[in-house]
């Protein structure tokens, strides 16, 4: 009797274990939609004065009252893109000379002093940025890529010190610490009789890391490059400080742009006027479907990859 008594009591809790996660997890759809929701219904006036004519057009003038998201979405596009193409490859060389290459009292060090880096203020990455980097880019950097490669449109323009590749680069230095802490500790998670078993059939240590330890962590290491991803689009303070902040879209990296981001953090106090303020929480609105819009893109993706591994073995 008293072992059936044990065994109810175990299944409600069961039971009511599982209810709560569940709230929690449907809490977490709950408050997207409203977010997303919420950005509709402030952004309408934007949304039924401009329409889909918004996300085409470069405008923004306040005092006429004509604005448009193309070059918002064009700064931050572009300079998250720099930024992953800098700090996804430096990540795995990071992140493999830790978890493989390195010995355990350098790993240690060099492991806190990269979540270090992960903890520093955003605002202090751009005050850094915009007084110690940008005057390096624009005397040394900038000049030294125009000279040698002005012929090409990226590279071509006033070395202003400023623009989109400096803030993508103060961007990449600041992913990196997200991206390799997490792919280190992926890394590590490599079962060592794996390891082992592939250094006995004589594989070398390029060849573990190869068709070893990256296959095993890939699901895990794209997670890592699409949180650095999440956090270069969406990055504020950093960006704002070193971007230019100008309503304008051109070919050069050295040019002065703007993000979606910058623009709120610029320009949301200055908002007087309704379709000031509805233009910008439509900004808003888009960033949070491009990041929407991403993320799925990432799942789709990881899922066909993982069905070619599966049809393959």
């Amino acid at each position: 009797m008293k072992s059936n008594n044990i065994s109810k009591f175990y299944k409600k809790s069961d039971t009511f274990f599982r209810y709560i996660t569940a709230s929690c997890g449907i809490m977490i759809l709950v408050i997207m939609a409203g977010i997303f929701i919420e950005l509709i219904i402030a952004s309408r006036l934007s949304i039924k004065k401009f329409g889909f004519a918004f996300v085409s057009s470069s405008a923004w003038n306040p005092v006429t009252q004509d604005f448009g998201a193309a070059s918002s979405i064009y700064g931050t596009l572009v300079s998250a893109g720099i930024a992953m193409i800098i700090a996804v490859p430096l990540s795995l060389a990071i992140a493999l000379f830790l978890a493989e290459l390195a010995s355990p009292a350098i790993s240690r060090i060099m492991g806190s002093a990269i979540e270090l880096l992960a903890a520093i203020p955003s605002i202090i990455y751009g005050m850094w940025g915009l007084f110690v980097f940008a005057p390096v880019m624009a005397d040394y950097i900038q000049p030294m890529l125009q000279k040698y490669l002005g012929f090409i449109p990226l590279f071509q323009g006033s070395p202003m010190g400023i623009g989109m590749l400096t803030s993508g680069l103060i961007l990449a230095l600041m992913i990196i610490p997200f991206i390799s802490s997490v792919t280190r500790d992926i890394f590590n998670m490599v079962p060592v009789v794996i390891k082992e078993s592939a250094y006995g059939m004589g594989a070398t240590t390029w060849e573990v890391i190869r068709h070893v330890i990256i296959p095993y962590g890939f699901k895990g290491i794209l997670g890592a490059c699409f949180l650095g991803l999440a956090r270069a689009i969406g990055e504020t303070m950093a960006i704002t400080f070193v971007i230019g902040n100008d309503h304008t879209i051109s070919p050069s990296l050295f040019a002065a742009a703007n993000s979606i981001a910058s623009t709120l953090a610029n320009e949301f106090t200055e908002a007087s006027e309704p379709m000031y303020l509805s233009a910008l929480i439509e900004l808003g609105l888009i960033l949070l479907v491009m990041t929407f819009v991403i993320q799925m893109l990432a799942e789709l993706w990881l899922w066909r990859v993982s069905r070619k591994g599966e049809k393959g073995a």
